[in-house]
């Protein structure tokens, strides 16, 4: 992240602005939606190692002073998905990323949540943050 970092500074003209969103360093949440009501299924468990190097790699770059920060947003982002399929695939993805041990019993908890043959949605709530930097010298 830092070399990142120091790349886009190279690419920036003085005064540049760079826009650095990411998850937030929080458990993902997810919900069932069905037939009007909502259903807390629960939280992932990620590491969040990765997340914590790019937050050093952004407060070294504001130290050295290439950078001023602007602004903190915090907001949330949920992602719909439509079946437990996806929500089967998408865990797998997001485990065999960060090398976690399955979700299995989230999947398992959504899968009991979920009413056979309605239409609904599973939300998953993570929240991001973006910052806003500005490119100095």
């Amino acid at each position: 992240m830092v070399h990142a970092l120091r790349e886009s500074r190279r690419v920036l003209r003085p005064g540049g602005l760079l826009i650095d969103l990411r998850p937030a360093i929080t458990h993902r949440r997810l919900d069932i939606r069905q037939a009007g009501r909502t259903t807390p299924v629960g939280a992932m468990h990620e590491t969040f190692d990765e997340d914590r190097a790019a937050n050093r790699a952004v407060r070294l770059v504001l130290r050295k002073g290439l950078f001023r920060q602007l602004s903190v947003t915090t907001f949330e982002c949920n992602r719909n998905l439509d079946t437990l399929g996806e929500l089967k695939d998408w865990l797998a993805e997001f485990d065999e990323a960060d090398g976690l041990p399955a979700h299995n019993r989230l999947l398992e908890r959504a899968r009991h949540a979920w009413k056979p043959g309605g239409k609904g949605k599973i939300v998953i709530h993570a929240p991001l943050v973006m910052r806003v930097l500005i490119r100095q010298g």
